[in-house]
């Protein structure tokens, strides 16, 4: 799947706020949209009215860009909701933060998104007892993940687990820190998603 490979620092600028790539980066003075609040490019600093699809349009660029995903997997996981029972708009978000790479980086064992993607895809983590190394797993209600045992003495992953040890763990998840795991109690609700998105605004614009 195509990824973004430009500077991260541009799509937060482009969306007028920390969509916190960059882990503990975001948190700094050197934080691109603390220092240049504005779109990026020439005319980054002219105010633009955006139109209705426009605004719709954003939102959807947004949440592919907090979650790392693309467009023809965003669509897929937009018609997997609108096939489940339920509010389409919570359905999604409820399988975006069920993707694994998103699973780690709530359980602090990546500094970013974009970081635990990685660190799945290079094998680092067990889910259930058998290695999984791929960031679009969709963890169910129940599932354990893990730090394989042979990783456990991975430098990055002691020094997540030791700058993100006071990081807040979502309600439905369960951390065990000191075995490097992680229990999907549930499945998360919309409560459970503290991300500036308007979900509705993303079922608008597929269901033209």
């Amino acid at each position: 799947m195509a990824r973004y490979k430009d500077e991260q620092c541009r799509i937060c600028r482009r969306e007028g706020q920390k969509l916190f790539l960059k882990g503990s980066r975001c948190y700094t003075d050197k934080c691109s949209i603390s220092r240049r609040n504005y779109a990026p490019g020439q005319n980054g600093q002219k105010k633009k009215k955006l139109s209705e699809y426009g605004t719709q349009l954003r939102e959807k660029q947004k949440t592919k860009s907090f979650y790392g995903v693309g467009e023809k997997q965003f669509r897929k996981y937009f018609e997997m909701a609108s096939n489940k029972k339920g509010i389409t708009g919570d359905n999604l978000l409820q399988i975006l933060e069920s993707r694994l790479d998103n699973v780690v980086y709530r359980l602090g064992f990546a500094a970013s998104r974009a970081q635990a993607r990685m660190l799945v895809t290079h094998g680092h983590f067990d889910v259930n007892g058998k290695k999984v190394n791929i960031p679009s797993y969709l963890v169910k209600a129940g599932d354990v993940i893990s730090v394989r045992e042979i990783k456990k003495d991975s430098p990055i992953i002691k020094e997540n687990v030791e700058v993100n040890a006071s990081r807040p763990v979502p309600a439905w998840l369960e951390k065990e820190a000191e075995k490097l795991s992680g229990k999907v109690v549930s499945l998360a609700s919309r409560e459970d998603v503290d991300l500036p998105v308007e979900e509705h605004l993303i079922v608008e614009l597929y269901s033209k």
